[in-house]
């Protein structure tokens, strides 16, 4: 069975797209997505600066076009299930027909700009803790008395955690002392999948509210959870909830394998996906799209 899956921010790079606007399969999304949005986020994908790309309003939309631009140009894609990393859990439900393009770029729009908002309220920041399992991780962070939290379960031995700039640098020196291999501060703009995002989930839920939402042809495995689902109700329910909940990366993984998963496709920018379903599953093949 194939599963699709579709990565999150950081996996951008400057020139993505260029190759698939050539494609007339896909090239009017490219240009659908300069309207929608209001500004030219094709001229900065394709050749504006490292910088330009890194900001959230325009990296979110561009890993986003991205990873729908490379199913759209696709001869075949018929996936079993499809799962996305953080953001990239709305490309995923572009790709299995539970939103509209449109709507999709809408929403992530809204979410970039929401989570930069809630990121200038509350300064904030991520670490990831390399060769510490899971559990010590939680129960180091859980005994600070700051907000800290578990934030992104990538593979076994390396989980990303979100907080306050005091949580932080707390919660990994504690971690080094625990016995982490590393316990490196990362260069975002805030604390996401924690609950300093609540101002940013707020916003974004009203938004997600309005939207319409239609019957997937597969299930998603999301982030919130791990688990698949088809019912829309239940779809809208765990999206509202994901910018303040962990993304559960590692597990989701692990119940695609278990129902029947075997090949691992990456629809989007990069490979770092590719690399950490194997790390979950080493049995299983992996390929970009």
């Amino acid at each position: 069975m194939n599963a699709y899956i579709f990565p999150g921010q950081g996996a951008q790079f400057v020139g993505m797209g260029k190759d698939l606007y050539e494609n007339p399969l896909v090239k009017n999304i490219f240009d659908d997505a300069d309207k929608i949005l209001g500004f030219n986020i094709t001229d900065i994908m394709f050749g504006g600066t490292a910088d330009e790309l890194k900001q959230t309003k325009v990296t979110q939309p561009a890993v986003f076009l991205h990873s729908v631009a490379v199913v759209k140009a696709a001869q075949e894609f018929k996936p079993d299930m499809v799962a996305g990393h953080s953001l990239g859990e709305f490309s995923a439900l572009v790709a299995n027909g539970t939103l509209s393009f449109e709507d999709g770029l809408r929403l992530v729009s809204q979410r970039a700009m929401a989570m930069q908002k809630a990121c200038e309220i509350n300064p904030s920041t991520m670490a990831a803790i390399l060769g510490l399992d899971d559990h010590v991780v939680e129960e180091i962070c859980s005994g600070i008395d700051e907000v800290v939290v578990a934030a992104n379960y990538n593979c076994p031995g390396q989980l990303v955690i979100s907080g306050s700039m005091k949580g932080i640098e707390i919660a990994c020196e504690k971690l080094k002392a625990a016995g982490a291999k590393r316990a490196l501060p990362l260069q975002v703009g805030g604390a996401f999948h924690s609950p300093l995002m609540e101002p940013a989930r707020e916003e974004l839920a009203s938004a997600i509210d309005g939207t319409a939402f239609h019957q997937p042809i597969c299930p998603v495995y999301q982030n919130v959870n791990a688990q698949p689902s088809t019912d829309v109700t239940t779809i809208k329910r765990n999206l509202n909830d994901q910018l303040t909940a962990p993304v559960r990366f590692t597990q989701s993984v692990q119940n695609m394998v278990k129902d029947g998963a075997t090949t691992f496709i990456e629809c989007g920018p990069g490979k770092v996906l590719q690399g950490l379903v194997k790390k979950i599953s080493p049995e299983v093949e992996v390929r970009s799209l």
